[in-house]
């Protein structure tokens, strides 16, 4: 499988962690969950500062793996808001590997989270509009 050289987005990640042995599995492997709860996270915390409450992850869409991520890695996680419904968000997220010792990087996996605001009820609530740029 060949790759074509890409360039992380040029905007600042929502997360940046070292991969540790804690996140491997027995084989010493990273956790494809792992790597998904930072993707989670990521686009939680754009859903909360657009929505100005909670939200809750009900979709995730299109996440497939391209390259493992090994321990000591450095993992960068990138989340735009792309749409907004009446009580809706899309998020697009991205997670990124960097090796410890170089300074390439390589984009290990994205997908598409859908979030719900909810209130204090647990029910849907209306989220502002996207921003116009």
């Amino acid at each position: 499988m060949a790759f074509v050289e890409e360039e992380p987005p040029l905007d600042h990640p929502a997360i940046r962690v070292i991969a540790m042995p804690t996140d491997t599995n027995p084989y010493g492997d990273i956790f494809g969950g792992w790597l998904m709860s930072l993707m989670d996270s990521a686009a939680g915390s754009v859903a909360a500062r657009h929505s100005h409450g909670r939200a809750v992850t009900i979709a995730v869409e299109g996440m497939t793996f391209l390259r493992p991520v090994v321990v000591g890695d450095e993992v960068s996680v990138f989340a735009t808001l792309q749409s907004v419904g009446r009580t809706s968000m899309k998020i697009d997220v991205e997670a990124w590997r960097r090796a410890r010792h170089d300074d390439r990087s390589y984009r290990v996996t994205k997908a598409t989270f859908t979030f719900v605001a909810i209130g204090e009820d647990r029910q849907p609530r209306s989220v502002p509009p996207l921003p116009v740029e």
